[in-house]
């Protein structure tokens, strides 16, 4: 059973910088797209960013290209999403998601499994 545990969030001031981590377990994640999203107070959920396991392959939503980082950590089996600039409108919670078929997508039906979240707040 797939797993995947979000940690690193935390209250940090407008300019300032927050790592998120997702511990993945339960699967061969090798063929997975593990994808950030975010939920912002009267918002729908969104995409964040995403990587491919097998080559790495990213992909970003407009809004935090050239500030955010997707990585991936083979031996650890966790990604990382290292956020830069924070801005408030980063407020959210971000969830951690996994794609079995491995499609490069911010398209969060494609996603089956889900983290529970990790709150971050930014403060102007």
């Amino acid at each position: 059973q797939v797993q995947l545990v979000e940690s690193g969030g935390g209250l940090v001031q407008a300019g300032g910088s927050l790592r998120l981590s997702c511990a993945a377990s339960g699967r061969t994640f090798s063929s997975y797209t593990m994808g950030w999203f975010r939920l912002a107070p009267g918002k729908e959920r969104e995409f964040v960013a995403a990587i491919r396991w097998s080559n790495a392959n990213t992909g970003y939503a407009d809004s935090v290209k050239g500030r955010f980082t997707i990585s991936r950590d083979n031996a650890k089996n966790t990604v990382y999403l290292q956020m830069n600039s924070l801005k408030p409108e980063d407020t959210g919670i971000y969830y951690c998601a996994a794609d079995p078929q491995g499609y490069l997508s911010m398209l969060i039906r494609r996603y089956d499994y889900w983290g529970q979240g990790t709150q971050v707040t930014v403060s102007s």
